[in-house]
């Protein structure tokens, strides 16, 4: 598979061969879906908490006599029934994350990445090379590249590109090191600068 590459003006500049080899259909679906899963799960603090009976504030003394004064029997404030007591089976702080094998991370993105090629959502940009950090500037490049919809900006680090690109809606910028299966499938397009492509490739050719 070829992809066109466009420079800032969306002009064609030649053409770059991909070069890692595709997952075919019906493979690497699970993986994709463990993976996505897995992120997720991760991206949850975890931190909700709530007081047992043994925890809340309160004495131990027996609010009144059992018998004779016409009430339920009570034992504690503390009590679940009442406001102000603990919680029963209440959540507690937790670790929300999930272990997936390198293995299935790397066949989960190349996957990804393989229908999202067939799709066509695939943008390759020789370099943006911004003059200056002006969302103006970014907005006419995305224009020019004719893109709608969401967009992920897999691009190395720059200054520039970081300010122009902050204040644009429907815009979210990455480098290839951190490119990760969610960031790919949750966006109507892809926008890769050729160097970033690359290095994603270098990343799933290896072993």
């Amino acid at each position: 598979m070829k992809l066109t590459i466009k420079d800032t003006k969306g002009k064609s500049q030649g053409e770059l061969e991909v070069k890692f080899s595709l997952v075919e259909d019906g493979k690497g679906t699970q993986a994709v879906h463990d993976v996505v899963v897995a992120y997720q799960a991760s991206q949850r603090m975890g931190t909700a908490c709530t007081k047992t009976v043994g925890e809340v504030a309160g004495t131990n003394k027996k609010p009144w006599r059992q018998k004779g004064t016409g009430r339920a029997r009570a034992g504690s404030f503390r009590s679940p029934l009442w406001r102000g007591g603990g919680v029963v089976f209440g959540p507690k702080p937790r670790d929300f994350s999930k272990k997936v094998s390198r293995t299935t991370r790397q066949l989960a993105l190349r996957k990804a990445l393989s229908e999202r090629l067939r799709a066509g959502d695939v943008v390759l940009v020789n370099e943006f090379n911004l003059s200056s950090p002006k969302t103006k500037e970014f907005a006419g490049v995305l224009s020019a590249l004719e893109l709608k919809g969401t967009a992920l900006v897999v691009s190395p680090a720059d200054k520039n590109l970081s300010l122009a690109s902050r204040n644009v809606p429907n815009v979210v910028l990455t480098t290839s090191d951190a490119l990760n299966t969610y960031d790919i499938l949750r966006s109507d397009k892809l926008v890769f600068t050729k160097s970033a492509f690359e290095q994603v490739e270098a990343r799933l050719n290896k072993e």
